[in-house]
């Protein structure tokens, strides 16, 4: 399927965006947008987000406004969308943390905040707001060739690697807890992208990772499971 044809494809689908305000998440949701999609974005702070509201020929972008990290905010998204059906839920929202160093030169405060941000709040989203999807819907998370336990040959990074490998358990064990739903379950590895995040010596720019991502979730629609994946749909190791 070319490009044209998969944009006119998906004019009438809608993704949940969790995570949007900036990098790969912002990346994403214009990306969906571009295609054709109805984009429902979060932002924490709809005043330091450059993301604009947009309702366009091709696809639109709507802003909500939630802090993953508080369940309350969770709850309060999904009655303000409760009569809402979505054909993807996406979680994007994740941090590093700064200075990076061993998990044993790591503050309490610090590795709290990143395990809570990356691995216990994207179950949180998913738990409540699943309810949202489609019965054949996906639900991904962005995770990261990093939490590849098998990968890790040269050590770096250890309390995002942790914080990811610790999401991909999680997910693992959503998965097992709805065994045999319809539903496709994605943890899709982006690649190294130059992002705030990422850093200027990552491999890739934004534009080379984004579009391969959207690809192949919508690629593995249809495909119940979980699926380990990078970018370019390839299976990544656990």
């Amino acid at each position: 399927m070319t490009t044209t044809d998969r944009t006119s494809a998906t004019v009438s689908r809608s993704v949940l965006l969790i995570g949007a305000s900036r990098g790969l998440g912002h990346a994403l949701a214009q990306e969906w947008a571009r295609r054709g999609w109805h984009v429902v974005a979060t932002v924490r702070d709809p005043s330091s987000t450059t993301l604009p509201a947009a309702d366009g020929p091709s696809g639109s972008i709507e802003i909500e406004t939630v802090d993953v990290t508080v369940p309350e905010q969770i709850d309060a998204l999904r009655g303000r969308l409760a009569d809402r059906t979505f054909d993807v839920l996406f979680v994007s929202a994740g941090v590093t943390n700064r200075p990076e160093g061993t998990v044993a030169q790591t503050s309490t405060e610090e590795f709290v905040r990143v395990m809570v941000t990356n691995a216990l709040s994207p179950l949180r989203v998913i738990e409540t707001l699943q309810d949202l999807l489609t019965p054949t819907g996906t639900i991904g998370v962005m995770s990261s060739g990093q939490g590849s336990v098998t990968n890790n040959e040269r050590g770096g990074h250890e309390v995002y690697r942790g914080s990811k490998a610790a999401l991909n358990t999680f997910m693992r064990s959503y998965a097992a807890r709805h065994e045999g739903e319809d539903r496709t379950l994605v943890l899709m590895a982006p690649g190294w992208v130059k992002t705030e995040m990422g850093g200027e010596d990552a491999r890739l720019e934004v534009g080379e990772s984004i579009p391969h991502v959207v690809t192949t979730i919508d690629d593995l629609g249809g495909r119940p499971g979980l699926h380990y994946v990078d970018y370019l749909g390839r299976t990544v190791p656990w």
